[in-house]
């Protein structure tokens, strides 16, 4: 029996590694079509476009359960959430636009060294002095990879998009938030209602009307984001999110093959370095925060 129920282990740990790494390879095909429309396509009408797409998903839900399926008593968090959300999101399609493929992966993968410092911060959660020197360590990382040495100055949209992990990161810890009192679809539906809300403007001020090659692009786009997202969900159903955590800087695998493959972009032996350092304490983080959640929830 005991056996039986070690082998269903691995089998849902298997299932929900395969899910996880199948939807960093769909993130990754997302930045791949950002990379290519920002050459034709302003930031603002591809963010549109991608939670406009988003929300028309909610519509044949809403028209199915009615207005009483989205009945919150949060809807200013929501809203915070949204705010932080939106203004992470341009960060990063920026970065993905105008970034070799594997930096802009990498960099956007150091989100987990923020989520506790905010849990911290906002949430009170426990920190340990481990975790610290792991996110000391991604930080040298992260320097490494920039190599401000060999240029005059750290690329802006590489710190543009360091800020879209920072604000991603605590948009994840309001989610957690969230998640004491609302399901996740409803999380979700004010997330893309609002988000489609807060990118409309910006869009018409830039707006040119796209040609229907563009629109199929920023619909591929779209889909590959939604379908990332959907996997990500299934797959930690599957197993925990510390077991799962690791599974997602796969992302800077495929963003470095990605961008060899379509535009030649070679990383050096310096970055490759900095990407592993990245990467280690990742993986070190997320555990570092399984383990303190655990020892929080014992002291309860």
């Amino acid at each position: 029996m005991a056996m039986s129920h070690i082998s269903m282990l691995l089998s849902n740990l298997h299932k929900g590694a395969l899910l996880i790494l199948l939807s960093e390879l769909a993130l990754v095909l997302t930045g791949v079509m950002i990379h290519e429309l920002t050459r034709q396509v302003p930031t603002e009408i591809l963010v549109l476009a991608r939670n406009a797409m988003g929300l028309m998903f909610f519509v044949p839900w809403l028209l199915h359960n009615g207005q009483r399926s989205i009945a919150t008593q949060h809807l200013p968090l929501h809203l915070t959430r949204s705010l932080i959300g939106i203004v992470a999101m341009y960060c990063l399609f920026y970065s993905w636009g105008h970034l070799p493929l594997a930096q802009a992966a990498v960099l956007k993968q150091t989100a987990p060294f923020f989520i506790p410092i905010v849990g911290f911060i906002w949430l009170k959660e426990r920190i340990t002095s481990w975790t610290i020197m792991a996110i000391l360590v991604g930080f040298i990382g992260v320097w490494i990879i920039l190599n401000p040495e060999k240029q005059t100055e750290i690329p802006w949209v590489a710190l543009l998009a360091i800020l879209g992990a920072l604000l991603g990161a605590t948009a994840k810890v309001v989610v957690r938030k969230l998640t004491m009192t609302e399901s996740s679809i409803v999380i979700v539906f004010y997330l893309s209602l609002f988000n489609t809300l807060f990118s409309l403007v910006p869009a018409l001020l830039v707006w040119n009307t796209p040609s229907l090659w563009l629109l199929a692009g920023m619909a591929l786009m779209a889909g590959f984001a939604t379908l990332a997202q959907l996997l990500l969900s299934k797959g930690y159903r599957y197993a925990a999110a510390g077991q799962l955590g690791p599974f997602t800087y796969g992302s800077v695998i495929f963003a470095s093959l990605l961008g060899w493959l379509l535009w030649d972009e070679l990383v050096t032996s310096e970055a490759m370095l900095g990407m592993a350092l990245v990467v280690g304490s990742g993986v070190l983080v997320m555990l570092g925060s399984v383990k303190a959640r655990a020892s929080n929830s014992e002291r309860v």
